[in-house]
Parts: C-alpha cells; sequence; structure tokens
C-alpha cells in the first residue's frame, strides 16, 4: 500500500471526513486532500500526529516500506506490540515487552534470552539452537550494542529487586519464592476473574506492560502461581492450565 492508500483507509475506517482529519492532526483540508491524492506525503510533524490519531506506526504511515525488529530481542514488530515512549508515542525501536512507557526493561542479556528461548523452542527448534541464534542475534541489535548509553545505571532493576522482596515477604502458603520478574504485556495477562454475582471482570489494562512470573505451586498438580505487580499494586491469583479457571489470591496496593 501506499501512503495515500493507507490515510484513506484509516481515515474511512475511523469515519472521519477530510475536514475533521484535518482539524485533529492541524492541517488544511486541501493538505489532507493532497497527501489521498498522492500529490503529497505528510511531514515528519503530520506524520507523528497521525501516528497518535490512528494508533499506528509511522513505517505503517508510509506504506511499510521496512520490516521494522524489536532492537533488544530482536522480534518482528507490528503495530500491536510495539513498545511507547513515557508521553505515549510509539517508539519504531522496540517491542511491548523490552520497552514499556519510556523505561528499558532488559538489563541482563541472559535473562533475556531465558525468556526468549522459552518461548522459541518447538518441534523444529531445540532449545541449544534457539540459544545459540539469539547469543549471535542480540549483540548486532542496537540497544544491546549502545546499553552504556541506552541504561539507567540499574536503576529499573534494583526497582524491580524490591518487588521481588516484598512479594516474597507476603509468604503466600503454597507459592515459592520469586527469583525472577520478566516484563508482561497485559492483553497477555489480562484474566477475567468471576465474583459471587456470577460476573466476570478483568483488573488490567490490555496495553500496560507488566512485570510478573509464573510459579508452580508447592502443592502439586496443574494449577500455577501467577505474579504481576508495577508501580502501584502487587497481584497473585493461581489457575490451571492455558489460564483456565483463575482465582484471585492476593490484590495489594503498593
Amino acid at each position: 500500500m501506499n501512503t495515500k492508500d493507507v490515510l484513506l483507509e484509516l481515515r474511512t475506517k475511523n469515519g472521519l471526513s477530510q475536514d475533521e482529519l484535518a482539524e485533529k492532526v492541524f492541517v488544511t483540508r486541501q493538505a489532507v486532500s493532497r497527501w489521498e491524492n498522492g500529490d503529497t506525503v505528510p511531514n515528519t510533524e503530520a506524520l507523528k500526529a497521525l501516528s497518535r490519531l490512528f494508533n499506528v506506526s509511522i513505517n505503517t504511515l508510509l506504506g511499510a516500506p521496512r520490516q521494522l525488529i524489536c532492537q533488544c530481542c530482536g522480534m518482528p514488530l507490528e503495530d500491536a506490540i510495539i513498545g511507547r515512549d513515557k508521553d505515549g508515542a510509539l517508539n519504531e525501536d522496540y517491542c511491548k515487552w523490552c520497552y514499556a512507557d519510556g523505561t528499558y526493561t532488559y538489563s541482563n542479556m541472559d535473562d533475556l534470552i531465558d525468556v526468549c528461548v522459552g518461548n522459541m523452542v518447538n518441534e523444529n527448534c531445540t532449545e541449544a539452537q534457539a540459544r545459540a541464534y539469539m547469543k549471535q542475534l542480540l549483540p548486532k541489535l542496537d540497544y544491546w550494542k549502545r546499553y552504556a548509553e541506552l541504561s539507567d545505571d540499574g536503576q529499573f532493576e534494583l526497582f524491580k529487586q524490591k518487588l521481588i522482596d516484598e512479594i516474597n515477604e507476603l509468604h503466600i502458603e503454597g507459592m515459592p519464592k520469586v527469583e525472577k520478574l520478566n516484563a508482561l504485556v497485559g492483553s497477555y495477562v489480562n484474566l477475567a476473574y468471576r465474583l459471587p454475582s456470577g460476573a466476570e471482570v478483568k483488573f488490567l489494562n490490555d496495553q500496560t506492560t507488566y512485570l510478573g512470573n509464573q510459579l508452580e505451586s508447592e502443592f502439586g498438580g496443574e494449577r500455577c502461581f501467577g505474579v504481576l505487580a508495577n508501580m502501584d499494586f502487587i497481584m497473585v491469583c493461581t489457575y490451571g492450565k492455558d489460564g483456565a479457571d483463575p482465582e484471585l489470591v492476593l490484590y495489594k496496593k503498593r
């Protein structure tokens, strides 16, 4: 798709007239018309405004001329999983798992490799193959090449350790000690809990990145503990295979 086609599709999909779109991105209706006719393309500031309005990357607005990959973990990027800066703007260099609200969530390459390998192993890729591939790939990515410049001198790791200590101090029966917290996007862990009334409720935001982990119960069986946390709360639940029948164990404001 060309830029003109992308813009026309997004405008009509969102039910906007050319006048309404022009007003929202602070240009004239004639400018929007020229974009959609292919006479001109939006300038940098207009592209940023359009990206915010339609919640898509600038790469998408330009017709996806390049394949984006996360410059921390190497994952191919689509608009739905692109990380965001503190002001909410999409950052097309990173995925939500590696970069959340302006914060880099990994400072240890080996920890990231462990997480990635767990999701890569299948009948066509052994753990050894996946680990070797990631060890070769990650040092070539911009985040790790510029780590000394981009890192926060370990401040985020200190925050994660503080969370881990707080969680372990809860002494929840049957739950082993938390050793690590990984970045988890809300839409992947936002389970629906059944209330006594029969209604179901979700507590998380699908678009937010949290810190969490899954732990096998010390009681045995198929149910696991799930731990999620951020600056505002700690949540512990149990659930069956693939998140079935979740039960809330604890929700604690920090």
